[in-house]
């Protein structure tokens, strides 16, 4: 299990990377700072995906999509991935073995 959680990390924070690296070179083709969010990216690779999951996830209830999930995807890509990435990390992490001696 815990390879599988740094596996997981380790492919959050590939993406981030990739997402950071793509939000740079917009920034400097702008000359200020551009983050492209999860939304964006999401309508770009799969938009009939993002179509289903929005309306199924309105069919539970309509909040759910506007108040929660509406709002994370609004966040810049990069960010969400590393954060991510690091939760895995840390819980993928390897343990320190103690030694408890008894007498």
């Amino acid at each position: 299990m815990l390879l599988f959680f740094r596996f997981l990390a380790a492919l959050f924070l590939l993406i981030a990377v990739i997402a950071g690296v793509y939000d740079g070179t917009r920034s400097m083709a702008a000359d200020r700072l551009v983050t492209a969010s999860l939304l964006e990216h999401w309508t770009a690779i799969a938009p009939t995906l993002l179509n289903t999951t929005q309306a199924a996830v309105k069919r539970m209830h309509p909040m759910l999509w506007d108040a929660g999930l509406g709002q994370l995807l609004q966040l810049p890509a990069s960010l969400v991935f590393f954060v991510l990435g690091v939760l895995f990390a840390y819980a993928g992490r390897r343990r320190r073995r103690i030694n408890v001696f008894a007498n």
